[in-house]
Order: C-alpha cells, then sequence, then structure tokens
C-alpha cells in the first residue's frame, strides 16, 4: 500500500490538495517530511524548556518557521533539499541542547555524580514526573517544611544530582522506572503524583484523583495546575493521603555529566591507553514496553568487564539498577542524565577524540540507541549532522523511514538495526 496520499494527484488535474499535515510528492519525500516533522517536535521540546530558563536561540526560531513550511508546502519535491534540511535539523537540535544544557547549569548549577534512595520513606509523598526541572524546584520552594516529602520518576531522576535541587533535604529519593510503568507504579505509589511534561499515561480509576499535570501537559479529567507558582492543590492532597510506608529500595547513581566526566579524562585516557578499557558503549534513549527490548538488558549484562558503558534517557532503566562495578575507580556505568544529556554524551566523545588525536569515528565507541519518539529522532538527526557513524537503533525500525530513505542512511552512516545480542557484542567489539 502506498504511504502518500492524493495531494499530487490532485493538484495535477488543478483541483487542489484536501489533505492537510505532512504529504509528498512520493514516499521518499513523504518519508524524509515526516522524519523532519518529528525531528522539529524533539527540537520544540528542548527549545521550550531552554526558553523557560531564559534561554534563546534566533537561528533555532528561523529554522523551525521554515521547516514546518516545507512538510506543507507543495511545490518543492527536490529529494536531496529535503535530506539537507532533514540534516539542518540535526544541527538545530545540537543548538537545542546545548542552550538547553546551558540554563540548566547556570540555573541548578553543574551536577556531580550522586547516589539517589529509591523507594518510600514514613511521611506523605508527592511523586514528580517527566522532564521540567523548574516546575520540581518551585515545589521543593512550597513544599519546604510541610513535612511532604518529594520524588523523582522517569526523566526526574537526574535532578538529584543538581546542587540547586539536591540541596533540598525532603528531595527525598526516586521510585519507579520509566514512563511506560506509570499505571502500575503511580497505583502502587499511594500518594499525589505531579506530571509536568507530555510523556503522561492516562490514568487508571484508582489513582486519577490524585494525579495532577501542569505546564504543557494536560490529560482530560485530571486536574490541571494553571499556574506554575501554586502548588497548594497538590500539597494538601498529599497531606489528605497520609503517609507512604518506610518501604528502601536499592539506591541508583546518576550525576555523571559531561563536566563531571571529562573532570576524569586524564584518568580514562590512560586507561584506555594501559588497555584496562577496551571500549565505550552508549547505551540508551527512548524505553518503551515491546518485549524485544530486552535486548538492551541483555547487551548491558553482556559487555565485557573491561568496557565502560555511557547511558540517558529513560532506556537506561533497563539495566541501571544493575552492579557493574569500576575500572581503577571509574564506574563502569555512567548515568549521564535525561534524553537531552546526548549533548554531554556528544561532548565526551569530542574530547576523547581530541585527546587521542583522531575523529570521534576512530574512538573506540559503540552506540547503541533505544528508539520510540519525536526527541529520539531529533538526536539521531543531530548525530547524522556530526558525521557520526556505525550507529545501532532499535528494536525495530521506524515505520515512516522507506526502504529508500533508510538505504541512504546505511549508505552514508552505516546505519544499523539491532539485531541477536551477541553478534552485535561481536562485531562492536571488533570495531564494526
Amino acid at each position: 500500500m502506498s504511504m502518500f496520499c492524493n495531494q499530487c494527484e490532485q493538484a495535477a488535474k488543478g483541483t487542489g490538495c484536501t489533505e492537510i499535515g505532512v504529504c509528498g510528492k512520493n514516499e521518499d519525500i513523504h518519508s524524509l517530511r515526516w522524519i523532519l516533522t518529528y525531528g522539529l517536535k524533539g527540537i520544540a521540546a528542548y527549545a521550550y524548556h531552554a526558553r523557560i530558563l531564559g534561554k534563546r536561540d534566533e537561528d533555532i526560531d528561523a529554522f523551525m518557521h521554515g521547516a514546518l513550511f516545507k512538510t506543507l508546502t507543495n511545490v518543492d519535491f527536490d529529494l536531496n533539499d529535503h535530506i539537507k534540511t532533514v540534516l539542518r535539523a540535526g544541527e538545530m537540535n545540537l543548538k537545542a541542547m546545548d542552550i538547553l544544557d546551558q540554563g540548566n547549569t547556570e540555573h541548578f548549577g553543574d551536577p556531580a555524580p550522586t547516589e539517589v534512595p529509591t523507594g518510600t520513606v514514613k511521611g506523605p509523598g508527592i511523586l514528580v514526573t517527566g522532564h521540567d526541572l523548574l516546575d520540581l524546584e518551585e515545589l521543593l520552594k512550597q513544599t519546604e517544611g510541610t513535612g511532604v516529602n518529594v520524588y523523582t520518576h522517569g526523566e526526574m531522576l537526574p535532578a538529584h544530582a543538581y546542587p540547586e535541587l539536591k540541596k533540598y533535604p525532603h528531595l527525598i529519593g526516586n521510585y519507579g522506572g520509566a514512563w511506560q510503568k506509570q499505571k502500575k507504579e503511580f497505583d502502587q505509589f499511594g500518594g499525589a503524583v505531579l506530571a509536568t511534561t507530555n510523556c503522561v499515561l492516562i490514568p487508571t480509576e484508582s489513582y486519577k484523583d490524585r494525579l495532577f499535570t501542569t505546564g504543557i501537559a494536560a490529560v482530560e479529567g485530571v486536574k490541571h495546575i494553571e499556574s506554575r507558582k501554586d502548588f497548594s492543590q497538590i500539597i494538601e492532597k498529599a497531606k489528605e493521603l497520609g503517609d507512604l510506608p518506610d518501604a528502601p529500595g536499592k539506591p541508583l547513581m546518576t550525576g555523571f555529566h559531561h563536566k563531571a566526566v571529562l573532570g576524569l579524562a586524564d584518568k580514562i585516557v590512560q586507561a584506555v591507553k594501559d588497555g584496562k578499557i577496551k571500549r565505550f558503549f552508549l547505551i540508551g534513549g527512548c524505553e518503551g514496553s515491546k518485549a524485544k527490548r530486552s535486548y538492551y538488558t541483555e547487551l548491558a549484562e553482556k559487555v565485557p568487564k573491561d568496557c565502560v558503558i555511557l547511558t540517558l534517557g529513560c532506556g537506561k532503566y533497563r539495566f541501571n539498577d544493575m552492579d557493574f562495578g569500576d575500572i581503577d575507580g571509574i564506574p563502569r556505568l555512567l548515568d549521564m542524565g535525561q534524553c537531552n544529556n546526548a549533548y554531554s554524551a556528544i561532548q565526551v566523545a569530542v574530547a576523547l577524540a581530541e585527546a587521542f588525536e583522531c575523529g570521534v569515528n576512530d574512538l573506540p565507541l559503540s552506540i547503541v540507541l533505544s528508539w520510540f519518539e519525536q526527541k529520539a529522532v531529533a538526536i539521531l538527526l543531530t548525530l547524522f549532522h556530526l558525521n557520526v557513524k556505525n550507529i545501532r537503533i532499535g528494536p525495530s525500525p521506524p515505520a515512516f523511514v522507506t526502504p529508500n530513505v533508510f538505504k541512504v542512511l546505511q549508505d552514508n552512516y552505516n546505519l544499523m538495526l539491532t539485531g541477536d545480542v551477541d553478534e552485535d557484542l561481536k562485531a562492536m567489539m571488533e570495531g564494526n
């Protein structure tokens, strides 16, 4: 079945187009416009978070306007032009992640490696999910001295590493894992829940009355806090719900921002030269419930003990509770933060390439990304913009990429799909 709509037939007849949204003259143009649309959504998310922190880039804004027009125009059917625009989106996403990192570190301080308690402690509690650190900060200010503890969930885990957030003693720990487990974990949590961005699932009746949204997040039938300055409703709800049980879990490590990792650069470089670190594996990205995603857990488990694993995004919840040990004091698992901290991973790779006087593609580095949504698309486009090759994505190919477009990515960047763990690991250890 053809992927494209009837736009071009109608245009040829002079009858106009009745379709609204992403269209194309052929399947490949159509595919590139979808890639661009998903990438723009990812850039928009990062640019929004940067903007509320006072950071804005006019180049990003201008590109967004032009690129959105390209997804709607009926006159540009040049394949190469679309490819250039898609790669330009990768460049703009790098800028967006850069200014967001600037905004986060200037406002909250530089993250540092931090051990985070998990589970619950006795007392009323609010669980915060999403990505908006400003909302978390404001909630911490308003719950100070109230006896209400605040917990992070999902992509909020890295918040514990920022000095201006970790200074609050009632930022008590992390509860649960990735976004797709919300229905089970929110039900079990028992306290109030605050969703700060749109990675929130339609709630079950068991916790719908204690779920709140704020900012750009909203769910039908769920109480929405219009002002990001007044969290009194959810604080009172937490008190009304009463004490959570004292049920501690296994602590997690986070906070390996690129500034923290590069502080170990000399030690890391020497460990590589001495043969103590054979390879780096970046295993991370978006999480999901598909059974094939066990690939990432198995891969992390089988990575040789003389290799270091970098991770980020909610994909880390597949294995971040495992004990990987260390290599001469360098932790074998480095959680770099939220998905936008792909910027940190890029900075580490660039710095190591400079230290070894080689290109990023010549580093002993393998990148394996779990694929799911818009920000994953934007990050992948950034890697293409930087000409990073030999990336594996999975657990299945993106449905909106046609065979021809995927072949272009394979031919130019050696983009691969994940396959058998043992075969992939063997190839990566050999530099493929």
